[in-house]
């Protein structure tokens, strides 16, 4: 993973006042030091500093108004890490209502990876559903839910119509969806999730892998989300 001091020095600017927005330093609604304060903080001239302002106004995180100056508007959004997935209920607990976009839906053959994290025969076929989740039009995360295929006939379909993958399993499956494990871990971002999470390639995402299953502890999905490092915070929560 690049360190911090190998950026470029925008990109350093912005993580900093990314990290001072996390840590309430600013907090939603703030005004942040003018052009000449901050240029002044971090040594640099006014061009070096609008870029990373430009990099923080595209992740969502600050809005520029003209002749009023930068707000903070938004911040990290919690999720707590559980044994019941429920991202969509953590989400509008905080008044915060989702939007997703699908990005795939597939049918493929298992590989030795996944085959192991389902519990299936290499080459036993394999659903995949991969969705963007987004709030206010921002991206937070990037999922890919893998689902054994023979275990779920029209799985294909139902993915098309539902949102909610917990809602979607006990309603048409009867089956629950339970946490067994997660793996979390942290990576620069990838070329393509990049894209869609709408975020530099050089910035940092958080990747859980999970393994979830049914009421009987037979393996209904292998999730692996990104999620937007700047966007979002993970809380391990050992009571559910």
């Amino acid at each position: 993973m690049m360190s911090q001091e190998a950026l470029p020095l925008y990109l350093q600017i912005a993580s900093e006042l990314r990290q001072n927005i996390q840590e309430s330093v600013f907090k939603v609604g703030d005004r942040l030091p003018t052009e000449t304060e901050l240029s002044g903080r971090f040594g640099v001239n006014r061009h070096t500093l609008r870029r990373a302002m430009e990099v923080l106004r595209n992740e969502g995180i600050v809005d520029v108004e003209r002749g009023r100056g930068t707000f903070v508007v938004s911040a990290p959004i919690t999720v707590p890490i559980g044994k019941r997935v429920r991202f969509n209920e953590s989400l509008k607990a905080q008044s915060i209502e989702p939007k997703y976009k699908i990005v795939e839906v597939s049918e493929i053959r298992a590989d030795a990876k996944t085959a192991q994290q389902l519990e299936i025969p290499v080459g036993d076929p394999v659903i995949v559903y991969e969705r963007l989740s987004l709030t206010d039009e921002v991206p937070l995360s990037l999922a890919s839910g893998h689902f054994p295929g023979e275990r779920f006939p029209n799985l294909l379909a139902h993915c098309k119509t539902y949102h909610s993958i917990s809602e979607m399993l006990r309603k048409e499956y009867g089956c629950d969806h339970i946490r067994r494990s997660t793996r979390l871990s942290a990576r620069i971002a990838r070329p393509n999730d990049a894209r869609l999470l709408r975020m530099p390639v050089t910035s940092p995402i958080l990747l859980s892998e999970s393994v979830n299953v049914d009421q009987s502890g037979r393996v209904v999905e292998y999730g692996i989300t990104r999620f937007r490092g700047d966007r979002m915070e993970l809380i391990i929560n050992t009571e559910s």
